[in-house]
């Protein structure tokens, strides 16, 4: 069995509307409406009564979950019910590491793929990109640009998946350097030019 007790502040006021009361109520307006109906009903808003389970992990098992993911982003779900069930004695499901995780913002996604770049390469291509930003479309016109690319015949499955935050897509520890190409492939040559009329 367990207990809600909601209590009201003395400005409740029925003729507010839901909006305008502040977010830190960490709550849905649904729920504030259902509970303003509710006291409007009968004065009483206290839920004295719930048949659901009742939450598996505790908040330092839900923090242990935050921590060792963000260490080991490229680990599973079930790596992670398995660690947790190890390190507490509490066993979990991988829906429950998901939902847990993702109530603080940690999302499985794939990495993004990109060529390992060194200091030498970084200070070469900014030098460049600084040299030519002023470049006319005139200067441009003179300009051919040649590029090759590899592919392979194997399939990369990138079933590989990191647990990160959203809008850190790019961020360093967010990638995976894809250099190589492994198993029988081919070359593709292309050449570019800006022609202007």
């Amino acid at each position: 069995m367990i207990f809600y007790v909601v209590e009201l502040s003395d400005d409740w006021n029925v003729d507010v509307p839901n909006w305008k009361y502040p977010r830190n109520l960490e709550c849905v307006q649904s729920v504030i409406s259902r509970l303003r109906q509710r006291f409007q009903d009968d004065g009483n808003v206290s839920r004295c009564y719930s048949t659901g389970r009742p939450r598996v992990t505790t908040p330092n098992a839900d923090r242990y979950l935050a921590v060792t993911a963000k260490r080991n982003r490229r680990s599973t779900a079930s790596d992670l019910s398995r660690q947790l069930s190890s390190a507490t004695g509490t066993t979990v499901s991988r829906q429950t590491v998901y939902r847990r995780l993702g109530y603080i913002g940690l999302y499985a996604r794939r990495p993004v793929r990109c060529v390992p770049l060194t200091a030498t390469h970084c200070r070469l291509r900014l030098a460049w990109s600084r040299e030519h930003a002023l470049w006319t479309p005139q200067q441009w016109s003179c300009v051919m640009f040649s590029d090759e690319s590899r592919f392979s015949l194997q399939s990369d499955s990138r079933r590989t998946f990191i647990w990160r935050a959203p809008g850190t897509r790019y961020h360093q520890e967010n990638t995976i350097d894809r250099h190589r190409y492994g198993g029988a492939g081919g070359r593709l040559g292309r050449n570019y030019s800006w022609f202007q009329n």
